[in-house]
């Protein structure tokens, strides 16, 4: 009866919603909603744009909750819905409008790769967390894979090339990304990095110029550091089939 006792105030706050990290998941969701609207309106930019900033509200709601200790059951599901609007519909229909009218079939099924492969990938995080190294995605994250595809639309549209003249580029691209979601390739996750440990000068000055770099030219350094990262998980797959197998000790 007392070891009841004990767990009920726990299960309760379990299941309470909390009003600020869910503030930041309604923002992400509104902003994947508003990307699914200028996408539609044919303002591509604006929606690309949007899906950045969904990205950067998703990345904060977590982090809210952990540092004012007010996770729940009920925002985990909150936030895989609202990454499945902005991750997953948003910028499959984003590339579909810019480059897959005139695909056909072809561009139909290229961007609804992209979007099963963003709800598959969130349904295999929700139910394997718990059980996975933490350092490491299994699988390219939701968010990644449409800062991708979302930066991809924003630097080539900054060049003002048309989605009609990148169309198979484009294709290739978002089913890449739609792929790589659901593969079993792993993907640094940051996650082990300590942020209340003291860091050197150096790291700093570094981390200002990054800054810099960013704002110097947002949409081809966001796009190229996205494809950068893709691309980090084939690398380290690939190095590590060339490593000889370990040799077990001898008994």
């Amino acid at each position: 009866m007392i070891e009841q006792n004990k767990r009920k105030p726990m299960d309760l706050r379990r299941r309470s919603i909390y009003l600020l990290p869910n503030l930041f998941t309604t923002g992400a969701l509104f902003a994947g909603f508003y990307a699914i609207v200028q996408a539609m309106n044919g303002k591509f930019e604006f929606a690309a744009v949007a899906i950045f900033i969904a990205m950067v509200l998703d990345g904060l709601d977590g982090r809210v909750a952990r540092l004012t200790h007010t996770q729940s059951e009920f925002g985990a599901e909150y936030d895989s819905l609202s990454d499945m609007v902005s991750f997953g519909v948003a910028p499959s229909l984003l590339m579909y409008e810019w480059a897959f009218r005139d695909l056909g079939k072809i561009g139909w099924f290229a961007a609804f790769i992209f979007c099963a492969g963003a709800a598959l990938r969130l349904a295999r995080f929700n139910t394997n967390h718990d059980v996975i190294d933490k350092r490491y995605f299994q699988g390219l994250p939701s968010p990644a894979a449409a800062a991708l595809v979302a930066g991809f639309v924003w630097v080539m549209g900054d060049f003002d090339f048309t989605g009609r003249e990148l169309r198979w580029y484009a294709a290739v691209l978002t089913v890449f990304a739609g792929l790589s979601m659901v593969s079993n390739v792993r993907f640094y996750s940051f996650k082990d990095l300590n942020m209340r440990k003291s860091v050197p000068f150096i790291a700093i000055f570094i981390l200002a110029l990054f800054f810099i770099l960013i704002s110097s030219y947002p949409p081809g350094v966001l796009f190229f550091l996205f494809l950068g990262y893709a691309l980090s998980g084939y690398i380290t797959w690939l190095l590590g089939l060339r490593k000889p197998p370990a040799i077990p000790p001898l008994p």
